[in-house]
Order: structure tokens, then sequence, then C-alpha cells
């Protein structure tokens, strides 16, 4: 039993890392499940690679669901690598982009799905598994699970949008960033999906914020005088960073949007982590 988990085990934890964004987290889910199996009748399971697939992700779900369930818990410092760069507003083909920043940008949007969606896109699109076996482990059926993973896709397209929807995208973030400028409270949330997650990485740990009216209200109390802010790409998607009057980097957010709302905002705030990116300039 040993041996045939061991050989599951790469497997399984490129699963659960697609799941979970954390590699500690999916080692912790993938020894979760050895446990599960060391306590199994052995003779019970007929297809182990299923039994442990089902068992991992159910384990993630629970681990997604109790990131949701803590918001303000520091529950993932781990930020992935930022690239900022100027936004021309060229068309997307005329962009110079670097096959991991695509990479980066896909693994912020799987960050803005609801835990099954997240689950039945990644078993699914990245390691075939079949509708009905997601299913099972969902508690769905084929049918629904189907409709599940549709919309989850629709969610994730963005990695190959077109330039309408590219400068919708811009437009929004604009948008966006007026309001903010204006103190405009109802602005914002006409921006902002309901649901939208902001993940804020700060000198103190991670803080995460859930919902229009926490959010917005978050943007409209943090406008200060004197800052400076532009429209920036972030890992190919619309963001913004913002300068003191002094020209001190001060945060980059970047911010994903889906069918015309902001559904998703990663921000930097540390310093140190701000004065270890390489910023465009502030503008005159």
């Amino acid at each position: 039993m040993a041996e045939a988990f061991v050989e599951q085990r790469g497997r399984l934890v490129a699963v659960a890392h697609r799941m979970l964004g954390s590699r500690a987290d999916a080692e912790d889910a993938v020894q979760e499940a050895w446990l599960r199996l060391a306590r199994q009748d052995a003779a019970s399971i007929d297809n182990l690679a299923g039994w442990l697939t089902t068992v991992v992700g159910r384990v993630c779900i629970d681990m997604l669901r109790s990131r949701k369930s803590r918001p303000e818990a520091s529950y993932d410092d781990q930020l992935p690598e930022l690239v900022v760069t100027e936004d021309n507003d060229g068309a997307p083909e005329e962009d110079v982009l670097l096959a991991d920043s695509v990479g980066l940008a896909l693994l912020v949007v799987l960050d803005t799905l609801r835990p099954a969606e997240r689950l039945a896109l990644v078993l699914h699109d990245m390691f075939a598994v079949p509708f009905e076996e997601i299913g099972q482990i969902l508690g769905r059926s084929t049918d629904a699970t189907k409709m599940l993973t549709s919309r989850a896709r629709r969610k994730v397209r963005g990695t190959h949008r077109s330039i309408d929807e590219r400068r919708q995208q811009r437009a929004v973030v604009d948008a966006f960033l007026t309001a903010a400028r204006s103190g405009d409270f109802e602005g914002l949330l006409r921006v902002l999906d309901p649901e939208v997650t902001w993940r804020a990485h700060t000198a103190r740990g991670v803080v995460v914020r859930l919902g229009a009216t926490e959010v917005a209200g978050k943007v409209q109390h943090g406008i200060r005088a004197k800052v400076t802010a532009r429209r920036v790409l972030v890992n190919d998607e619309p963001g913004i960073v913002a300068w003191s009057g002094k020209g001190k980097p001060l945060s980059v957010m970047a911010c994903t949007v889906v069918d015309g709302r902001i559904v998703e905002i990663l921000s930097v705030t540390d310093s140190e982590r701000l004065a270890a990116m390489d910023l465009p300039g502030r503008p005159d």
C-alpha cells in the first residue's frame, strides 16, 4: 500500500497545489490522505488512484472553506511573483509577454473561484478526471458538475481575452480608480462584484476582505491627499500602482475583472516587497 501511494504522490501533490495555491498546504493535504489510507482496509479499495483523488479533493475543499470562514486569518503569506509593466493600451497581440506571467495570472484568477468550482475545473481541465468522478467527490450529479465546471471555465477564460474584453477590463479599472480618487462609494459598488475578494499582503501579514461593501468601505476610508495612482499591467492584467507625494511606492494592486466587475483584488503594501519590484516610473 505504501509503495502504491508513493507512485501516486506526485500527481496528488500537483492536484492539491493547483487547488490550494500553496506547496506547503498541498503537502499537508496529501499527508492527510496518507493518514486516512493507513486507517483504511486495503481490500475495500477497488481503485486506489480514484480513492486517493477523492480524498485529496475533499480535504482541499475543507481547507478552502476553512479559509473563507476565517477571512481575517493570515492563512497564506506566499505571494506570487508580480510582474508590473506600463499599460500603453496596446492590443494584446502586440504585447511582449512571458509564459510565466500568463501562468501567474491564471493562478490569481483560480483563487477567485468558489471551492467547488475550483476543484471541478482543476480536476477536469487540468487532470482529465471524468465529470462523473468529480460529481461523486462533490456530492452532485454529472450534469450539475458539468455546469459547475463550465461556469468556472468562463471565469478564467481571461487568460485569452479578445481586444474588446481587454478594453472593457481597462475601463472597469479606470472607473474603480476614478471612484476611489473622489471617494464615490456608490461608484465603487458599481464596479465591484458583490462577492469580491481583496487579499492584501501587508508588512504584518495577509488580510482578506470579502464583499463589495467591505472592500468599498476600506478603499474609501484609505484615501489620502497627495497620492498619485496610475493604471498598469500586473501579470498582464489591469492593475494600479500608487505613490506618495514624495514619490515613494505605496501599493500595487492586481485586479481580476469578470463580466464587467472586479471579482478579485490582490494588493501589496509591504514596503520591502515593493522595493524589490521593478515598478514603472511615477507619472508627472
